[in-house]
């Protein structure tokens, strides 16, 4: 797992640095593949901002907010991924997810007599 955090326009706190880590490392079990993440986290005006792009295996993911607190837009960012891991492992899961005996032959119709 990699997970590089950048900081900008703001001074870059361990409390700050571990918390999103540490939230960013719980994704680690929604995927098979290795994680790779980026973290930004920015405060302009009194707003933080934080975006997080993964990469795990051939899936990609993006999720960007901004609120008043550091904390609450790094929650809300997970929730956002967490979100479009599941829709993404939903979609995969959908792809011949009916068996042979179940798909009906060109012309055959499903009548019961």
């Amino acid at each position: 797992m990699n997970i590089a955090i950048t900081f900008r326009q703001m001074d870059s706190t361990d409390a700050v640095k571990g918390y999103a880590t540490e939230k960013v490392s719980k994704i680690q079990k929604f995927l098979r593949h290795e994680l790779q993440g980026q973290v930004t986290l920015s405060c302009q005006h009194h707003m933080h901002s934080a975006e997080l792009v993964l990469h795990a295996g051939h899936d990609h993911f993006h999720a960007q907010d901004t609120s008043e607190d550091m904390y609450a837009s790094i929650d809300r960012v997970i929730e956002k991924i967490e979100r479009q891991i599941t829709s993404a492992k939903g979609q995969h899961s959908k792809k011949g997810g009916e068996r042979a005996s179940q798909r009906l032959l060109p012309g055959v119709t499903d009548s019961e007599d």
